[in-house]
């Protein structure tokens, strides 16, 4: 039995990333969580994509 657990995936992802936010930044996060129904990985992950626009200009 192969000792790796979970669903195959095309797009693994072997970083993990840990950030510290002031108060500010957590309540900009939850509010956009809540608003947009979605969790705080998904929330950055947007984040991210719009940082990728940016670069392209």
């Amino acid at each position: 039995m192969s000792p790796r657990t979970g669903r195959p995936t095309d797009n693994p992802k072997p970083y993990k990333i840990t950030v510290r936010i002031d108060e500010k930044g957590k309540q900009i996060l939850d509010k956009f969580c809540e608003q947009k129904n979605v969790n705080q990985n998904e929330a950055i992950w947007r984040g991210i994509l719009r940082l990728e626009e940016e670069i392209k200009k």
